[in-house]
């Protein structure tokens, strides 16, 4: 059974910094490329970052030099290091796991809330 586990979101000033955590289990970590999508209300989930199995990694502007996407192997684990933060960061942010050259094989979390509000 394939989970995707997201964790640390929550509440945070505008230019404050949140660090998203996601935790993957049965999947082959090492090969899968892993993503960060988020949706607000009444828009189309969007990426945000993507990192993959070799460490090679993706920003949409929106984020570009403000968050910085990162993997454990050990933990098998992803991150999402979002720094100064801004109102329109608000959304639900979901993990994502996919095998490359297999379009069946993309996995979702069930997304965490990341607020940005003074």
């Amino acid at each position: 059974q394939v989970q995707l586990v997201e964790s640390g979101g929550g509440l945070v000033q505008p230019g404050g910094s949140l660090r998203l955590s996601c935790a993957a289990s049965g999947i082959l970590f090492t090969i899968y490329t892993m993503g960060w999508y988020r949706q607000a209300p009444g828009k189309q989930r969007e990426l945000v970052a993507a990192i993959t199995g070799g460490g090679s990694t993706n920003y949409a502007d929106s984020g570009k030099g403000r968050f910085t996407i990162s993997r454990d192997y050990v933990k098998n684990t992803v991150y999402l290091q979002m720094s100064s933060l801004k109102p329109e960061d608000t959304a639900v942010y979901y993990c994502n796991a996919d095998l490359p050259g297999s379009s069946r094989r993309k996995y979702w979390g069930q997304g965490t809330q990341v607020t940005v509000s003074s």
